[in-house]
C-alpha cells in the first residue's frame, strides 16, 4: 500500500510564497543612518526602545481593523489605500489620548496568499506609518484555506504610543462651553461601511431601474 505524503501545501498552505512576502517586507523596511527600523524580520517579536526624552511615560496601546471596507477593496480591486485607513484607525485612538505613535503592528489573513495583493496592502500600511510619524515594526501574515471565501481578507492593527503622565486627555476635563473644534475629512474611511455598501448598493439597483423605465417608456 503507497503511503501518501501530506504537506502544507497539499492542505492549502504555500509556505515558500509566505516566506517571499516576508523577503518583501524586509525590502521596503524604511532605513534610518544605514541601519534597518524594522528589527527581527521573522522572528517572534520586535524589540523597540521607549524614548528617554518624557519624565513620566505611559504606554498607550490599541487595536482596531477597518471593518467592511474590504469589501470594497475587492470590488474595486483596489488594495494599495486600505492600508493607510488600518494605520489611522489604531492611531487615531492614541493621540485623541495625548499619546505620540512609536510602533504599529499588522495582521492579515487571507484564503491564499496573493503576493500582489498583499504586497500593495503593506504598501499602503507603509505610507500610512509614515504618515503619522510611527514605525512598522512586525506583523503577521495567515494563510486560512477554507476560512474564507476565494480571494477574501481581513486585516488588523496594533499601535503602541507613549505620552507623559501630566499630559494625558482625560475627558473628564471637558467642561460646559469648551470649545470644540471640527477638522474636516477628506472623506469616508473606515467607519460605517456597512451603511455606505447598503447605500451604493441601493443607488446601483435604482439606477438600473432608472435606465430600464428609459429604455422601455
Amino acid at each position: 500500500m503507497k503511503k501518501e505524503k501530506f504537506t502544507y501545501e497539499k492542505s492549502g498552505v504555500n509556505i515558500n510564497a509566505a516566506d517571499n512576502f516576508v523577503k518583501f517586507i524586509s525590502s521596503i523596511s524604511p532605513k534610518n543612518k544605514g541601519k534597518k527600523k524594522f528589527q527581527n524580520i521573522g522572528g517572534f517579536g520586535s524589540i523597540s526602545n521607549i524614548p528617554n526624552d518624557i519624565k513620566r511615560p505611559k504606554i498607550v496601546a490599541c487595536t482596531d481593523g477597518v471593518g467592511t471596507k474590504v469589501e470594497i477593496a475587492n470590488t474595486l480591486n483596489k488594495y494599495d489605500t486600505i492600508g493607510i485607513d488600518l494605520v489611522a484607525m489604531s492611531v487615531n485612538d492614541l493621540i485623541v489620548q495625548g499619546a505620540k505613535p512609536l510602533l504599529f503592528l499588522d495582521y492579515i489573513s487571507i484564503n491564499k496568499i496573493n503576493l500582489k495583493k498583499l504586497k500593495s496592502i503593506l504598501k499602503g500600511i507603509v505610507k500610512g506609518c509614515k504618515i503619522s510619524n510611527c514605525e512598522l515594526v512586525g506583523g503577521e501574515t495567515a494563510e486560512m484555506p477554507g476560512t474564507y471565501e476565494n480571494g477574501k481578507f481581513d486585516i488588523a492593527g496594533f499601535a503602541v504610543g507613549v505620552v507623559d503622565g501630566n499630559k494625558i486627555l482625560d475627558k473628564k476635563n471637558i467642561k460646559k462651553n469648551d470649545l470644540i473644534l471640527a477638522i474636516p475629512s477628506s472623506g469616508i474611511h473606515s467607519n460605517g461601511y456597512s451603511l455606505v455598501r447598503y447605500v451604493l448598493k441601493k443607488k446601483k439597483i435604482n439606477l438600473k431601474i432608472k435606465i430600464y423605465s428609459q429604455r422601455n417608456s
